[in-house]
């Protein structure tokens, strides 16, 4: 008697799932029809929007330092504060602390770009290997010409400057006891400890 063998399928091909990436102009759409609010907490990176942790007493402290800091260059650069800066088609990041170019209507109907962008900072503690690992190479390769990691864990600032297509190919560790001039203004310098606090 004949005995009937079921045939083996041939394995199925893991197909990976696919993700539906966005534009900065379908991202800043979500946030007008109230999908996303000023409360959440995420940015547009590479397509994907990125959940942001919690900021926490630290990092918020910084923050409001260096607007304090930062108000010597009133009337010659705009302070933006954790707000979006375009960076092409698929990012839209909101760093803590940003001088960008003077404009008489702070930049009204305007979001920054590359172009505009003369300091970015980004205030780092849980942050820090996503500041240093997904934003250096972000930031060089849109042209930033100076960007600062300020490493609380640490307790120093990395300000990185000459942008090449993934990273930058100067980088200095400040320390307090330092003193750094903004390329942009090297007339003012400022004391590495004055920023840390």
């Amino acid at each position: 008697m004949a005995v009937s063998r079921a045939r083996k399928s041939p394995p199925l091909e893991a197909v990976p799932p696919l993700k539906r990436l966005f534009t900065v102009h379908e991202y800043h759409k979500m946030g007008e029809v109230g999908i996303l609010t000023e409360d959440d907490r995420v940015e547009l990176i590479e397509g994907e929007i990125v959940v942001m942790p919690p900021i926490g007493e630290g990092h918020f402290g910084r923050v409001n330092r260096f607007n304090d800091v930062f108000f010597a260059f009133r009337g010659r650069a705009v302070i933006h504060v954790q707000n979006p800066v375009r960076l092409g088609l698929k990012n839209a990041p909101e760093p803590d602390i940003v001088l960008l170019k003077y404009r008489e209507d702070f930049y009204s109907g305007k979001f920054p770009e590359p172009d505009d962008v003369l300091l970015l900072v980004e205030v780092a503690d849980s942050s820090l290997g996503y500041d240093r690992n997904t934003k250096v190479p972000l930031y060089a390769k849109a042209g930033i010409q100076e960007y600062w990691i300020v490493d609380l864990i640490h307790g120093e600032i990395l300000v990185h400057r000459e942008p090449s297509k993934t990273r930058y190919r100067g980088i200095q560790n400040l320390k307090p006891g330092d003193t750094i001039a903004p390329l942009a203004f090297p007339d003012v310098a400022l004391a590495i400890a004055d920023l840390l606090g």
